[in-house]
């Protein structure tokens, strides 16, 4: 399988059996090691650094750093929307695909007290649009949804999902202000985790399915950007 990668200081941490952690040896050793002119042993270094697998600081050197898929997909996702924003709706949908398809085992992991956090999200989520002035709950809506996932041990779900919000503030629908949608989309998030606490799975999951077609239909109704 490290033969299909297509970097040789990958392919050496394959080898190595690079552990979170682990200190590597100084540029100067790599290189002789690898066989490769300093110039392209930096660049191979940087894309490793930017795939989020290693981690370079100073006095520390380079060091391994545990695997997440957030990364890679973010670079990409980024790049995509930043040449056709209109990508997000593509993306959105994938999401919401991962969310429905891993949400009962998700929710099956979750601990009493990962249980209570979530129901305090969105009561601080409520606060923040009945209060004067009103404010945006940006913050609660991103970490309750992560906070649902949080269990699952899967890293491309979890980077998945993850990506997903950094998409979705790039986009902007962090700062959309329609107060009657948002106390909407926060109904469905207090019946999503009202049935995720009384075990209700089946019925916190048609919520969830709910909530998302609000998405969908603000998407239709959102200029398309050029």
């Amino acid at each position: 399988m490290a033969a299909k990668i297509d970097s040789d200081f990958l392919r050496y941490l394959v080898a190595n059996g690079c552990r979170p952690g682990d200190r590597l040896p100084p540029l100067e050793k790599l290189k002789i090691q690898l066989g490769l002119s300093m110039s392209k042993l930096r660049e191979q270094l940087e894309v490793a650094r930017h795939l989020g697998l290693v981690e370079i600081k100073p006095r520390s050197g380079i060091r391994c750093a545990e695997y997440t898929f957030l990364p890679a997909i973010k670079h990409s996702l980024l790049f995509a929307l930043a040449v056709d924003s209109n990508l997000f709706s593509a993306f959105s949908a994938l999401r919401h695909h991962v969310e429905v398809s891993f949400f009962a085992e998700a929710v099956a992991q979750l601990s009493a007290g990962d249980k209570a956090a979530l129901q305090s999200l969105v009561r601080a989520a409520q606060r923040k649009l009945e209060g004067a002035p009103i404010r945006i709950p940006h913050q609660e809506h991103r970490a309750l949804h992560l906070g649902i996932f949080q269990r699952l041990e899967n890293p491309f779900v979890q980077g998945l999902l993850e990506a997903y919000w950094d998409a979705y503030e790039a986009v902007e629908l962090n700062v959309y202000a329609d107060i009657d949608y948002l106390r909407e989309v926060w109904d469905y998030h207090a019946q999503i985790i009202a049935g995720i606490i009384s075990g209700d799975v089946e019925f916190a999951q048609r919520a969830l399915v709910e909530h998302t077609e609000l998405l969908r239909a603000r998407d239709v109704a959102r200029p398309q950007v050029s």
